[in-house]
C-alpha cells in the first residue's frame, strides 16, 4: 500500500489481515517509492500494489504521480491499482477527476473508490482488495492478472 495517510494504510491493511484466506500474505505500508534497496533481500514477491489517492489531499496525487516512475512496466499487466479514498466528502475534493482518469489511462490500470472512515467500507475494500490479490497472486485458476486487469478497465468503462 502505497500513500501519504498512514493511518488510514494502517487501518486498511489491518481490515486486509482480519479477512479469511486461504493463503499468506504480507503487506508492505510506504509513503512513496522506491523502497529503501537495502531490504531488497529479505523484500517478498509483490503481486499487487495499490496506489492510495486521497481525493482532498493534492500532495497525496502528487506523492503517487512521483512514487509511479519507480514501478516497473510489467507491473502495469494487471499488478497496480489506485484506490482513491474520501470519497465521502466530495464538497472537499481537491482533486480534478480528470487527473483520476488520466492515471487510469496511462497506466492501464484500475480505479477504486472508497471511504475508508467507515469501518463497513474499509471492510468491503479489503475483500475487494484480498480478491485482486489473489487473483494477482496466481491462486485463482484460470484468470491471470493480466485478463483481470482487463474486465476491470472494461468494467470501469460502463
Amino acid at each position: 500500500l502505497v500513500g501519504s495517510d498512514e493511518g488510514l494504510q494502517q487501518k486498511l491493511a489491518e481490515a486486509i489481515l482480519r479477512e479469511k484466506k486461504n493463503f499468506k500474505i504480507s503487506i508492505h505500508l510506504a509513503t512513496s517509492l522506491p523502497l529503501p534497496s537495502e531490504r531488497d533481500h529479505l523484500r517478498p514477491r509483490i503481486d499487487l500494489i495499490v496506489f492510495m489517492i486521497d481525493i482532498k489531499s493534492k500532495h497525496s496525487l502528487k506523492n503517487v504521480e512521483a512514487s509511479l516512475t519507480h514501478v516497473d512496466a510489467n507491473f502495469f499487466l494487471g499488478k497496480v491499482c489506485f484506490l482513491v479514498t474520501g470519497v465521502g466528502r466530495v464538497n472537499y475534493c481537491s482533486i480534478d477527476m480528470n487527473a483520476i482518469w488520466k492515471l487510469r489511462e496511462v497506466y492501464c490500470s484500475p480505479v477504486l473508490f472508497c471511504e475508508l472512515e467507515l469501518e463497513g467500507m474499509r471492510v468491503a475494500t479489503a475483500q475487494r482488495l484480498l480478491r485482486m490479490l489473489q487473483i494477482c497472486a496466481g491462486h485463482v485458476p484460470g484468470v491471470s492478472a493480466l485478463s483481470f486487469g482487463s474486465l476491470m478497465r472494461h468494467s470501469d468503462d460502463d
